[in-house]
């Protein structure tokens, strides 16, 4: 009996391991240049701008159209009576064709206006995808930071831990007051919801990073590049010469701007003629009172010109010069803009660089100075402000040092995408990944289901309980219960409760049943002996 309990227990422990060690998602590696060709490739908001180049492409093939050949065709069945005469029934079919000969240059300017709405759209998108590099240029540091903070604020906790611990010692030993032991828990609770914040910190940046490549948004993710010190000689003034030259959005406006004088163009061509070539033919029949056959057809020019209309086309014109104008400021202030983001950009680069280059020794300093507050607290000489200060002032100081490293790699990458920095070829091709079969599709989160009520879900949330925490529970239940007869139906919930499981779980869970079911036998013949 004895052997039999040592089976089923055994069996069901190892049931219990084996389904209690299901497979858990691994944490994906991203290199900052694997970051942002994902981003690159699959960005929603990416993919919202890159609609507005169809729909300028579209506009395009819509103004060319109206410069062309236009077909229509009319037909119609009628019937008629005069007083006094038969009534008269008929049908009648027409064909018409008209091609505009000269519209004043109204046509003309529509159609190159449409080509400039192409290019600017074109450039809108271009422009987009550098806005997006160094947003995740940006998120990417923004999370090694803050990863970086919090192995500061963990040391910094284990700091005031160690020492709340030594104090406590000395004030058993009679050496230190009370109030010591009070400051130092509660400098450590302190210590502690730093922590806490900086661990969410973290989160937030990783939830921004997903959120720009359009992944998984619970993928775990483990960031493989970090600060490297890479000097920037480019002077202030070939920034902005630089950006002036090659920034997207500015040539975007410079296009708009011709637009505007276009739409002056478009307007004035209300005080010319238009001139346009029609030709046509009719077929009609009559069925009543007598049957009857005709054929017609017409060619012609026709001429018109708009002579008086209470001021209206001049209203029109006033109207896009007033457009165009603005367009010319917005142009200019647009520039002034860029000049100044790269200056803000190219200060706050050089600020972070001095403060990496002063924040090089304080570490150091500051290590030594706790040390020293540390052990003249513990001699008796010093008091517990001086260690307290001395570990705000190391704390600080490394936060310091990181804060300055990764703020001078951020504000590089604002400066280099203040100056309208192309993409390299690579990050070219990652983006040509986006293309229009994958737009037609909405793109949905992995494992995102719509939820038609908001009642139950505390209920569907258990039903997804993670299957090794379900499995890990059974099997111990199983345990527990071995040698009776609930090692059978324990046995069973454990094999239920993880139906992904591998083949050897499986086995292992049919034998400990197979076990428990000669145990809970055996037991019942011996009961029933007695």
């Amino acid at each position: 009996m004895k052997r039999y309990f040592r089976r089923g227990a055994a069996a069901l422990a190892a049931a219990a391991l084996l389904l209690a060690q299901a497979p858990q998602a691994q944490a994906r590696d991203l290199s900052l240049a694997d970051a942002i060709a994902q981003a690159l490739a699959a960005n929603t908001g990416l993919r919202v701008t890159a609609q507005d180049e169809r729909t300028a492409a579209a506009a395009l093939r819509e103004a060319k159209g109206q410069n062309g050949f236009a077909l229509t065709g009319s037909g119609g069945l009628d019937a008629s009576q005069s007083k006094g005469e038969d009534r008269t029934d008929g049908l009648s079919l027409k064909l018409n064709g008209t091609l505009p000969l000269y519209t004043g240059g109204k046509n003309e300017a529509r159609i190159d206006a449409a080509a400039l709405g192409a290019d600017i759209a074109a450039l809108t998108t271009e422009r987009a995808r550098e806005e997006l590099k160094y947003s995740v240029i940006k998120a990417y540091f923004d999370a090694l930071e803050a990863r970086k903070t919090i192995e500061v604020d963990q040391e910094s906790a284990d700091n005031y831990q160690a020492h709340l611990t030594n104090v406590q010692q000395l004030y058993e030993a009679g050496s230190k007051a009370r109030i010591d032991v009070l400051r130092a828990s509660v400098e450590l609770s302190d210590a502690r919801q730093t922590l806490i914040k900086a661990q969410n910190s973290y989160e937030v940046d990783l939830a921004t990073l997903r959120n720009l490549l359009n992944i998984d948004r619970s993928e775990p993710l483990t960031l493989t590049d970090d600060f490297v010190y890479d000097t920037f000689d480019i002077s202030l003034s070939d920034c902005i010469g630089y950006a002036l030259r090659s920034r997207k959005d500015l040539l975007a406006d410079r296009y708009t701007l011709q637009q505007k004088e276009l739409a002056v163009k478009e307007a004035k061509a209300g005080l010319r003629p238009s001139v346009s070539l029609s030709a046509g033919t009719g077929l009609s029949q009559n069925f009543e009172p007598e049957g009857r056959d005709s054929h017609s057809w017409n060619a012609g020019v026709a001429a018109s010109w708009n002579l008086f209309d209470s001021g209206v086309t001049r209203a029109a014109i006033d109207e896009a010069e007033a457009a165009r104008d603005k367009a010319a400021l917005s142009l200019e202030k647009a520039r002034q803009d860029v000049d100044l983001a790269v200056r803000e950009a190219y200060y706050n680069m050089r600020e972070a660089e001095h403060r990496m280059s002063s924040t090089a020794d304080a570490v150091g300093q500051a290590q030594q100075d706790y040390y020293i507050a540390w052990e003249k607290y513990r001699a008796g000489e010093g008091i517990m402000l001086d260690v307290i200060d001395a570990q705000t002032a190391l704390s600080k100081a490394r936060l310091n040092e990181i804060s300055a490293q990764y703020d001078y790699v951020r504000c590089k990458a604002q400066v280099v995408d203040a100056m309208g920095t192309g993409l390299t070829d690579s990050e070219r091709a990652a983006a040509a990944r986006l293309d229009a079969s994958v737009l037609q599709q909405a793109v949905a989160p992995a494992g995102a289901r719509q939820d038609r009520e908001t009642k139950g879900l505390a209920a569907r949330q258990a039903e997804k309980q993670p299957a090794a925490e379900q499995s890990g529970q059974a099997a111990a239940k199983a345990v527990e219960a071995a040698g009776t007869q609930q090692a059978a139906d324990a046995a069973a919930e454990a094999a239920a409760a993880l139906p992904e499981a591998g083949e050897s779980a499986r086995a292992v869970v049919a034998d400990a049943q197979e076990t428990a079911d000669d145990v809970a036998g055996e037991l019942a013949g011996n009961e029933g002996a007695e």
